[in-house]
This record gives structure tokens, C-alpha cells and sequence, in this order.
């Protein structure tokens, strides 16, 4: 399977992974912005063993958003070996847009699929996933391998700067010899979860112990904070996730150079659009789930408190319409 990390333009732009919010209407909206490269929601390699019907619809996809990378989280290699090949299956049927179809033996193919190692949230700790593993070096490399020895599609992964006792650098010296195409540094320890300063040191270091695409990524919210993560840590990207949210817009600022700050009217246009595509792609679920997006879009404008109190109600397109309009 050909390896698209080879192809792609630097520095790299990439929507990262980010559960519960990184859906296919999403990822589209960042794409027609200019992200190079766009992410899944965290699938959770154990439901894909035991119940895949559910994962595999969080993961439609369509055409637009390539590369798309599915990321992974688990704690059994094993899990891991039945869902790498399970979401790399060929032949997998579209309707006339485009877009997966699910039926009950249906699967998807992504471009790629990435393993988390840097989730911090507890309740993904509390099942040996996501960030805790970085503390298992056997575990983890024998995760790696049940990845790479069941797919064709390219394999990249997601770490933090340190987890525990264990530092990014121990950890890629531990998987030096395993072939990962690409690697997304959170600069942020376990420990500091989302918030505090980015070690840019560490991640400038990774090119030691790592040959592939490194990723720099936490704390990118403009192009200032885009050109000095590249500038400190010499990396070949940046992977944007809480930037982005309200802001889908920042891949094209981060590329040249403009402010992400918008006009109220702009930002409400998105926010529509981005509604509308929810909406096709999963009804009123879809306009559920934009409930957070809207808040987002309007977080730091004028009047926003009394919108959120507005916009956490909605239940169609036609009120989300009606509020922004009503708002301009």
C-alpha cells in the first residue's frame, strides 16, 4: 500500500485525533480549509473485536477528507491484530457520493492508521489505553507490531512527551527498528494533561530516534503559534486539534499567514454549512452533536453566553439557522 506520508507538502497541516468530535462533517469542513491531512475519532480496538458495526459507522468517511487516518486505542495487541485488519479490508461499497456504506459485513479503508499512545483521559487509562501504555515498553512494541503485521495501509503513531517514569525518547529508542511512517508529538506530558508549557526541546530531539514524519503537536491556536512550534521543535508539521474547534478555518491561516479571527457573519456562514453537512450525514443525531461546534463557533464574540443558553437547545437546522440569522 502506497505510503501517502511520503507525498505530502511541508510543513504538513493535520486535523488531529479528537474523540467525540472529529466526525466525518468535521473533518470535511477542516479539509475544504486546507488540512492536509485529517484524523478519526478514537475507535476503540476491543469494540471492533466484539461489537464492529457500531465503530465502523463512527468511522464512515467520504472521498473528500483523504488522507484520512484511523486512529486506534486498546490495550491488547491481539484486539489490535483483528481490528487492523478488519477496517483494512478492500472492496468496500459507496453510494453515488462518495460515501461508505454500512450494512452488516461492511468495513472502510482508510490511508492510513495511526495507534494511540497519548490519550490522558482516566477512563481510557483505567482500560491499560491511550497515553498509560507509553509505561509498558514490551506492550506497547508488541502492539505496534500486531498493527503493522496486519495491515498494508501505512502505520503512524500519537505520543506524549513523557508518561510516568518513561520519557518520548526511551520510549522511540524502545520501537526504533519498527517500520512507523509518521509520528505525532503531544509536547505535553500525561501528567499535564491539556494544559501547560509545550517541550519543544523533546520533540526537536525525537529526529534522533526517528526517521520518519514527526508531527508537532499542542498549543496552536494562530500562525504565530504554528511557525514557532516549527521553528523550535524542526519538525515537518503540526497537528492542530483544540485550535481548530469553532476555528476549522486555521488550516488556512496557519498556511498563510492570516488572522483566524473572523467576522461575525463569517463565522456564522461556516457554522451553517458545517450544520447542513451534520445533518445529511446523521440526521438529528447530527444536529445533536453540533451543539458543542455552535458553542464553539461562537465562543468570543459579543452576546455568546446568552447564544450558547440558545444553542445547546437546538433540535434542527432550522433553529440553528434561525438563532445565527437572528444574531448577525
Amino acid at each position: 500500500m502506497q505510503n501517502f506520508w511520503k507525498k505530502l507538502i511541508k510543513p504538513t497541516y493535520v486535523l488531529a485525533p479528537m474523540a467525540g468530535v472529529a466526525d466525518s462533517a468535521f473533518r470535511q469542513v477542516c479539509k475544504s480549509y486546507g488540512a492536509d491531512v485529517v484524523y478519526s475519532e478514537m475507535a476503540s480496538a476491543t469494540a471492533l473485536v466484539y461489537n464492529p458495526k457500531k465503530t465502523l459507522q463512527m468511522l464512515v468517511s467520504d472521498k473528500k477528507e483523504q488522507p484520512y487516518v484511523v486512529q486506534l486505542f486498546g490495550g491488547e495487541p491481539k484486539h489490535f491484530a483483528v481490528a487492523a485488519k478488519l477496517i483494512t479490508v478492500k472492496g468496500v461499497p459507496r453510494n453515488s457520493n462518495g460515501i461508505l456504506r454500512f450494512a452488516q459485513n461492511d468495513t472502510l479503508i482508510p490511508n492510513g492508521i495511526d495507534i494511540n499512545f497519548g490519550c490522558p483521559v482516566k477512563k481510557v487509562q483505567k482500560q491499560g489505553a491511550g497515553a498509560v501504555l507509553m509505561n509498558d515498553l514490551k506492550k506497547s512494541r508488541e502492539i505496534i507490531k500486531a498493527v503493522i503485521n496486519n495491515t498494508e495501509l501505512p502505520v503512524s503513531i500519537k505520543t506524549r512527551s513523557r508518561v510516568g517514569q518513561v520519557g518520548l525518547l526511551e520510549f522511540l529508542d524502545n520501537i526504533k527498528d519498527l517500520d512507523i511512517k509518521a509520528l505525532m508529538i503531544h509536547g505535553r506530558s500525561m501528567k499535564q494533561g491539556f494544559s501547560g508549557s509545550i517541550d519543544t526541546r523533546i520533540i526537536r530531539e525525537a529526529r534522533n530516534y526517528f526517521g520518519g514524519i514527526i508531527l508537532a503537536n499542542g498549543g496552536i491556536y494562530s500562525y504565530s503559534d504554528s511557525i514557532e512550534m516549527l521553528e523550535k521543535t524542526e519538525a515537518d508539521g503540526v497537528g492542530i486539534a483544540h485550535g481548530a474547534l469553532g476555528r476549522p478555518w486555521i488550516f488556512k491561516a496557519v498556511r498563510t499567514g492570516q488572522s483566524v479571527n473572523r467576522s461575525k457573519k463569517a463565522i456564522f456562514k461556516v457554522a451553517i454549512k458545517h450544520a447542513e453537512l451534520a445533518c445529511k450525514l446523521k440526521g438529528e443525531q447530527g444536529i445533536i452533536e453540533m451543539r458543542k461546534h455552535l458553542c464553539w463557533y461562537v465562543r468570543g464574540l459579543p452576546g455568546a453566553a446568552g447564544l450558547r443558553q440558545d444553542l445547546v437547545k437546538v433540535e434542527s437546522l432550522d433553529d440553528i439557522r434561525d438563532i445565527l440569522r437572528k444574531n448577525i
